[in-house]
């Protein structure tokens, strides 16, 4: 394992972040901020409980995990798409470095990102909401674990994209639509019957319902299936990238 050349990927990465400091942290965080004003402090007050949680409290979790998500993705699919839209790809390609280093350099880096995003985040929504963690380490696994997941995702999404209107698709036209619909702003039990079933179809649920229960001890879900689910989903990441270079797949594509 070459760990000069991943360390030399994840310190360029983060430079890049330290760069543009507006555009990669504190964009995402007053953006953020913006849906706690509106839904947590004005909306918010004006709303009964879900679960014993105040509205305000209840919509943090799904409101960071949908912030960790997306910006997972853009992190990790606009790090490796750039050396490829560049053609310097071909700088990393002639190192002495192999792809499982160049994966764990760019998606380390990513990953990273979203976690000081989400925990920025978090600091932020304590300025507008009362709330407490029920389960502090139970909610840095799932910060953790999640951020790798969709960096990885996005890294994925990185390698296939041709272009720059297709690395947006996929975020713009899946992910997002998955995480406002998948109990971000409401629980699902408050839906009628068959559409709570129609609502576990999205995998996007079991994220949120077992990062919410780390905060309030309450979920849509068993917090034990929330884990399964984004493990299995961690799974299919990695395999999906093992099989695009066993395939002979090549960054310069």
């Amino acid at each position: 394992m070459n760990v000069y050349a991943i360390r030399a990927i994840y310190l360029f990465e983060m430079a890049r972040t330290w760069r543009t400091l507006m555009q990669s942290i504190a964009s995402p965080v007053i953006s953020t901020s913006l849906y706690f004003v509106v839904f947590g402090s004005a909306i918010g007050s004006h709303m009964v409980e879900i679960g014993g949680v105040s509205y305000g409290a209840f919509i943090v979790p799904g409101l960071i995990m949908m912030a960790l998500m997306t910006q997972s993705i853009s992190n990790a699919s606009f790090g490796i798409f750039m050396p490829k839209w560049s053609r310097t790809i071909y700088e990393l390609l002639s190192a002495p470095i192999s792809y499982v280093e160049i994966v764990i350099g760019y998606v380390g880096a990513a990953a990273t990102k979203s976690v000081i995003l989400g925990l920025l985040t978090l600091v932020t929504a304590r300025l507008f909401v009362s709330f407490e963690i029920a389960h502090p380490v139970w909610m840095i696994f799932f910060l953790l674990l999640i951020s790798v997941t969709f960096s990885l995702f996005g890294f994925i999404i990185g390698v296939w994209a041709p272009s720059f209107e297709k690395l947006q698709i996929i975020p713009l036209m899946i992910i997002t639509p998955l995480a406002f619909l998948g109990g971000s702003f409401y629980s699902i039990d408050m839906l009628p019957p068959f559409w709570q079933k129609v609502a576990l179809i999205n995998p996007v649920v079991y994220l949120i319902s077992g990062f919410r229960w780390s905060f309030f001890g309450v979920a849509d879900v068993s917090v034990g299936i929330s884990i399964g689910m984004t493990l299995v989903f961690l799974a299919a990441c990695l395999t999906s990238v093992w099989l695009i270079f066993k395939t002979g797949y090549r960054l310069k594509s």
